[in-house]
């Protein structure tokens, strides 16, 4: 049955129009983010027993032991890779429901989306296809090999966490793009990549906490 996109009650667009205001107080700056965010009905992307909550800045269950990650995450890690530039063609490794390709669409030229998982795999084209973005690609996939028959890549972002940087996805990575994931076992930061005609840069950021990156597809 197809979920109703503009919502109602806790998950109508004025509740969305908070989630935008509270990111702004956060230290959301960049205004192409904000509308992305903006854009993407994210109650469509839970179970109705949970659309509720949707818009609270918190990560929340999608089956299988994962998570669809919380907003303030979402548009940190977005900004990050967009400043000063356009994202371009964006791999994201970890799709799970669906929502972050659905926000990232909103920004980049072409999004593929891969996910390990085949169950959640078919939970995000069924809430993509609500929403119509046909440049949107998905792929089973285990995320640690990258995508490379449609590499190279401007961005690339993994929604999972790695105990160190995939050699895959360094080597997919456009000179000139940026990459961003989580990176530890139990600690995590946020480590932004740039990719130069030099070689690569790293740089920290703040801590988070995902679910790890696990090799294979089931």
């Amino acid at each position: 049955m197809k979920r109703e996109l503009s919502g109602i009650g806790m998950t109508s667009q004025r509740t969305r129009a908070r989630m935008i205001e509270r990111l702004r107080a956060d230290g959301i700056r960049d205004e192409r983010v904000l509308a992305a965010m903006a854009a993407v009905p994210r109650h469509i992307f839970v179970e109705e027993a949970l659309a509720s909550r949707a818009y609270e800045d918190m990560a929340l269950p999608i089956g299988l032991k994962q998570t669809i990650s919380q907003p303030f995450v979402v548009a940190r890690m977005i900004e990050l890779l967009a400043a000063g530039r356009e994202l371009g063609k964006t791999l994201e490794i970890g799709a799970g429901c669906g929502y972050q390709a659905a926000v990232l669409a909103q920004m980049a030229k072409d999004v593929y989306a891969v996910e390990r998982l085949a169950p959640l795999l078919d939970k995000a084209r069924a809430n993509l296809r609500h929403l119509r973005l046909f440049n949107v690609r998905l792929k089973h996939a285990d995320g640690n090999l990258g995508l490379a028959e449609a590499a190279p890549f401007d961005t690339i972002i993994l929604a999972a966490a790695a105990g160190s940087v995939p050699q895959a996805l360094l080597g997919q990575l456009a000179v000139g793009g940026r990459m961003i994931l989580p990176l530890g076992g139990a600690a995590q930061s946020l480590c932004l990549i740039e990719r130069s005609a030099r070689g690569y840069s790293e740089i920290r950021l703040e801590a988070v906490h995902f679910v790890p990156l696990v090799a294979g597809v089931d």
